[in-house]
C-alpha cells in the first residue's frame, strides 16, 4: 500500500470519529436540555388555619420526689432486715430491727426510779400536811415546815424529771425498730443482719426513693421566663414527658415550681413538672425530653414542617403558581405546632400549595407536576427522536 492511500484512510477514520462524536455529543446535549426542561414531579399541600397548642421543649432529667437514707438513730446489734431490695415500702412498714434488750432494760430502769421518786414524794406531802396541822396549834416550829414543804417540792421536781427519763428511754426503745419514713422503693441493702449499726453507721443500711409522685427538672432560656410565668397566673401549665425519640408521650404531669433565680452562667431557669407516674415509666436519673404547654394559638396558619427551607437571607417556602411554576416565598415562622408543623406568622395565605417534597431539584420559576401526599409521579416521556431512533433500528432489523 502506497504511502498517500494510508494518509487518505487515516483521516477518514479521523473524520468520520469526529463526525460521530459531535453526533452522539448532540444527542446528549437534546436529552440533557429535555431533562432539565422537564416538570419536577413534586409533593404539595395547602397552608391551612388551626387552633395550635403553644409548646416550649427541653431535655429534663427524671428525679425522685423524696430520697432519704435510713440511718440507725440508736446503735446496736441488727438482728433482723425486713425489707426486700428494689420492692416499694410502705410508709411506717418495718424495715429492720435492732436487738432492744439494753434499751427494754433502761425503761424499766426508768420505771423504777420513777416509782422510787413518787413514793418519796408521797411520804413528804403527807409529812407536810400532818406538819401544816400541827403548826396551826403551834406544835411545830414555822421552819420546820417550810423545810418539809422545801423537800414536797424537790420530790415533785425529781418525779418529773424521771418521767422525762422515761420517755426518753421508750423513744431510744422505740428506734430500735426502724420504720420507713416515707412510701418508696428501697434501693440495695447496704448492712447485713450481725452487724453493729448505729447514726454513725456508712451510707445507713438502705436508700428509699419516691416515686410516686415523681419529678422531672428542666432548663429553659431566660428569655421564656415572663411567659412562662404569665402562663402559670392563668393557671396549671399541663407538661408532657416523651420517649428519646420525642414520638411518645410516656407520661403527663403539671408545672410545680419555677426556680426563683436565672444561672448566669448559662442564661437558664430551672422548672418543676411533678407527674403521678402510675406505671412506672419514669424513673430516678431518666433523661426525658419535656415538652411544656402554654396555650393555644387560635386560628393560626400552619404548613407542615418539611416545606420551611432555610437560606442566606432566612427561612423561605416553594409555593405553587397558576401554570404549575414555583416561586420561593420569603416567610416568618412562630415556632413549632406538634412535631410535624410549623406556624407561619407572615409570608402566605390559607389555600397556598406549598411544597414538601422535591425541593431539591427546584429553583425560580421550575416547572413541577403538583401531587398530593402518596401519590405516584406519572412515568417520564420518552423523547421523540429516541422513538424515532428505537423505530429505525427495529425497521432495519
Amino acid at each position: 500500500m502506497s504511502r498517500w492511500k494510508l494518509v487518505v484512510i487515516v483521516v477518514i477514520v479521523l473524520l468520520v470519529g469526529v463526525i460521530g462524536y459531535r453526533v452522539a455529543h448532540k444527542s446528549v446535549g437534546d436529552r440533557h436540555g429535555a431533562e432539565l426542561d422537564a416538570p419536577v414531579p413534586v409533593t404539595v399541600v395547602p397552608a391551612t388555619r388551626e387552633n395550635v397548642p403553644v409548646y416550649l421543649t427541653a431535655l429534663g432529667t427524671v428525679s425522685a420526689l423524696n430520697t432519704v437514707t435510713v440511718v440507725p438513730q440508736v446503735s446496736g446489734q441488727l438482728v433482723a432486715v425486713n425489707f426486700k431490695e428494689g420492692k416499694e415500702i410502705g410508709k411506717g412498714d418495718v424495715i429492720a430491727q435492732i436487738d432492744p434488750r439494753t434499751f427494754q432494760a433502761a425503761v424499766e430502769q426508768a420505771q423504777g426510779k420513777l416509782a422510787q421518786d413518787q413514793a418519796l414524794l408521797s411520804a413528804a406531802q403527807y409529812l407536810a400536811s400532818s406538819y401544816e396541822n400541827l403548826g396551826k396549834k403551834q406544835y411545830v416550829a414555822a421552819q420546820t415546815l417550810q423545810a418539809q414543804e422545801q423537800t414536797v417540792r424537790q420530790y415533785r421536781a425529781a418525779v418529773l424529771a424521771d418521767k422525762a427519763a422515761l420517755e426518753s428511754a421508750r423513744v431510744q426503745l422505740g428506734y430500735t425498730t426502724i420504720r420507713a419514713p416515707i412510701k418508696g422503693v428501697a434501693g440495695l441493702r447496704l448492712v447485713d443482719v450481725g452487724n453493729v449499726v448505729g447514726p454513725g453507721t456508712s451510707g445507713g443500711i438502705v436508700v428509699l426513693t419516691q416515686i410516686h409522685p415523681i419529678s422531672v427538672l428542666f432548663n429553659l432560656p431566660q428569655q421564656n421566663l415572663d411567659a412562662v410565668r404569665a402562663s402559670m397566673a392563668k393557671g396549671p401549665l399541663q407538661v408532657a414527658a416523651l420517649d428519646r425519640g420525642d414520638n411518645k408521650v410516656i407520661a403527663s404531669g403539671v408545672l410545680r415550681v419555677v426556680s426563683n433565680q436565672i444561672d448566669t452562667s448559662t442564661s437558664t431557669f430551672q422548672l418543676k413538672a411533678e407527674f403521678a407516674n402510675p406505671n412506672d415509666t419514669l424513673w430516678p436519673g431518666q433523661f426525658v425530653n419535656v415538652r411544656l404547654q402554654l396555650g393555644t394559638l387560635d386560628n393560626a396558619l400552619v404548613v407542615p414542617v418539611q416545606a420551611v427551607q432555610r437560606g442566606p437571607d432566612g427561612d423561605y417556602v416553594f409555593v405553587v403558581q397558576p401554570g404549575n411554576t414555583v416561586k420561593m416565598q420569603p416567610v416568618t415562622t412562630g415556632g413549632e405546632a406538634g412535631a410535624s408543623r410549623t406556624v407561619i406568622r407572615s409570608g402566605l395565605t390559607p389555600g397556598q400549595r406549598v411544597v414538601t417534597a422535591g425541593q431539591f431539584r427546584l429553583k425560580q420559576n421550575s416547572k413541577v407536576i403538583p401531587l398530593a401526599p402518596g401519590e405516584v409521579p406519572p412515568p417520564p416521556k420518552v423523547p421523540a427522536q429516541a422513538d424515532r431512533q428505537s423505530g429505525g433500528r427495529a425497521h432495519r432489523g
